[in-house]
């Protein structure tokens, strides 16, 4: 059986797997199929073809770059407040709703157009004939020659010489494609990280409902409830343009619990009314609003990535990704019964602060 089997010990990559019988003589047992035959392509036989589908992809890159516009329209262009609001007059959140979906639908277009039209371009275009090279040792140095030719007859076949209008609106779609991904770096966080360190609570401002801007009564907040709360001085600003940035730092959530469970230091006496808290909303690990109250066990969850926080031990964190507690609004109440601010924060609200601990010096000792 040995003498009918092949020998390939040799490793030599151009011998074929033939037999060797007993006698020396060598049978093709896989003879070469060979390519089959080159079938033509619509547009390699039709000039006509060829036109229409260079024009088709010519529309292609067009619509990448009509995508890319469409991005930063909606980026620059539409406010989600502003005068804008008040011309169509829809919530500033509709505003956002219409931006998001022109974001999203500009980066769709502008890779689908531009993903397509090279795919069509190699289709029905470029050359598609099957070449066979032969496997060889590998001589870097000696056949840099031969790839530069290679590439060369590429760039040759591909068209680009013979269809500058291909070239130019590849050139423009690529150019523009990348861009929309650099302007969202500008949504990463402020540049001035100053603007974190206050929000529109001040003392004397009042707790009102969100959205309603009801004002809240001390009476109001029974055990176990929760209420969204805006300051009210927010609602003064209308449409303006900031309105969200400054509702963003300024949401808190206002609950009630027993005085008798809940865990107060020294300093915060004083920053509750009859165990009526109030924490930001925004919470410390991305920024994500948290809306999730536990009554039984008086957590406080993130929903995003379950940052879990104790409302009875100061808003501390039991569990999750969150590096520092809630931040708390000392609050009061007026002559009239209603539930006011005694200052704004203590501390930036928010995900965690480069520069914390100098925003916490700098806010106290403008305080004092």
């Amino acid at each position: 059986m040995r003498d009918h089997m092949g020998d390939h010990r040799d490793g030599n990559p151009h011998k074929s797997g033939a037999v060797v019988t007993s006698d020396g003589a060598e049978l093709d047992q896989f003879p070469d199929p060979g390519l089959p035959p080159h079938r033509p392509r619509m547009t390699d036989v039709d000039s006509k073809a060829a036109k229409r589908a260079e024009h088709q992809v010519v529309l292609l890159f067009l619509l990448s770059v009509i995508g890319s516009v469409i991005f930063f329209v909606a980026y620059f262009g539409i406010r989600v407040d502003g005068p804008l609001y008040d011309a169509v007059n829809t919530e500033p959140t509709a505003q956002l709703r219409l931006q998001n979906l022109l974001l999203g639908l500009g980066i769709a277009l502008g890779m689908f157009g531009i993903g397509i039209g090279v795919v069509h371009w190699a289709r029905t275009l470029m050359p598609d004939h099957e070449i066979v090279e032969q496997r060889h040792d590998l001589r870097p140095e000696s056949e840099r020659a031969e790839a530069q030719s290679i590439l060369n007859t590429i760039y040759d076949e591909s068209g680009v010489k013979r269809r500058p209008l291909l070239r130019n609106t590849l050139i423009g779609a690529a150019v523009l494609m990348p861009l929309p991904f650099v302007g969202l770096l500008k949504d990463l966080g402020p540049t001035d990280l100053k603007v974190l360190r206050h929000s529109m609570w001040d003392e004397g401002v009042r707790l009102v409902r969100d959205p309603s801007g009801t004002p809240i009564k001390a009476s109001d907040v029974t055990l176990g409830s929760a209420f969204h709360v805006i300051p009210e001085n927010l609602t003064s600003l209308g449409h303006e343009e900031g309105y969200l940035n400054e509702k963003a730092k300024s949401v808190v959530l206002l609950m009630r619990l027993d005085p008798d469970k809940v865990n107060v230091s020294e300093g915060r006496k004083d920053w509750n009314v009859d165990g009526i808290f109030a924490y930001s909303k925004v919470c410390t690990h991305v920024g994500c609003p948290i809306a999730l109250y536990e009554q039984h066990t008086h957590h406080l969850l993130c929903p995003c990535h379950q940052s879990t926080f104790d409302l009875t031990n100061e808003c501390e964190v039991i569990f999750g990704p969150a590096s520092r507690p809630l931040p708390q609004l000392p609050i009061t109440v007026d002559s009239d019964g209603y539930l006011v601010a005694r200052s704004d924060f203590h501390e930036p609200v928010g995900p965690t602060y480069s520069q914390r601990d100098f925003a916490v010096k700098d806010m106290q000792d403008e305080a004092n």
